[in-house]
């Protein structure tokens, strides 16, 4: 194992426990209660967890232990950044995410850095999988629930809001919907099957917006482009990265 492979692992990790293990309901908890949420240590817990087992190594619970602390560290920041006031305004609120995110990557790039610089990367098991292999499972992770996320704050930044909500169950079915688009057009771009994406966008734009009210149509719209444009933009990406 490299540094690449044990840095790639430890992303996965990152997107298991801070967004496929972790509910809607425990991120509105962390935000409210802060280090008054029992939520919040069951969360660094599980990022503690996935960080250590996904190292394959018995000497990375020192490691593992930093990310869980720096982990809980910037959750409480964003809070604190969330609340800045310039004059009237919170310039910030809506960026605490990107914030967030960008932190945590750099923070596990740093850790692993300094591991591989002053301890020996000495898997207990051989990762036979390609460095490369793991870049595309994490494109794949990628373009499920982090992506969901990632729109719904692009439409909060820019105030993008329909008056009458859809139901949860329209909701989910959205939701469904882009994971699907998302991960068939990102396994088109691998093989370079790039006629068959605009197929897939024309037949979804008949789909959606056939019967679709005046007032949902650039909502609708939005979504779709935001969607397939992240799944692309992963894809060039991945297939770019010579690891």
């Amino acid at each position: 194992m490299d540094f690449y492979k044990l840095f790639i692992l430890q992303l996965i990790g990152h997107i298991l426990a801070d967004f496929f293990f972790q509910s809607d309901l425990w991120s509105s908890h962390k935000r409210r209660y802060g280090f008054r949420s029992k939520i919040m240590y069951w969360h660094v817990f599980i990022v503690f967890l996935t960080s250590y087992v996904l190292s394959f190594q018995w000497n990375f619970v020192w490691a593992s232990g930093i990310i869980l602390f720096s982990h809980l560290l910037i959750d409480a920041i964003k809070r604190k950044i969330g609340r800045i006031k310039i004059g009237r305004s919170n310039p910030f609120k809506n960026f605490t995410f990107f914030i967030d995110q960008v932190l945590h990557i750099l923070t596990i790039w740093l850790v692993v850095y300094m591991f591989s610089k002053y301890s020996a990367i000495n898997p207990v098991i051989s990762i036979s999988v390609t460095n490369y292999t793991l870049v595309i499972l994490l494109a794949y992770l990628l373009c499920l629930k982090p992506t969901n996320i990632l729109i719904r704050e692009v439409f909060s930044i820019y105030r993008i809001k329909i008056k009458k909500q859809p139901d949860e169950n329209l909701l989910n079915a959205g939701k469904l919907i882009g994971n699907i688009e998302r991960v068939l057009t990102l396994s088109l771009l691998l093989i370079g099957q790039y006629e068959a994406i605009g197929f897939i966008i024309a037949g979804k734009s008949i789909l959606r917006y056939e019967g679709v009210k005046t007032s949902k149509t650039e909502y609708v719209l939005i979504g779709t482009l935001l969607s397939f444009g992240i799944a692309i933009l992963i894809g060039i990406i991945v297939t770019k990265i010579k690891i």
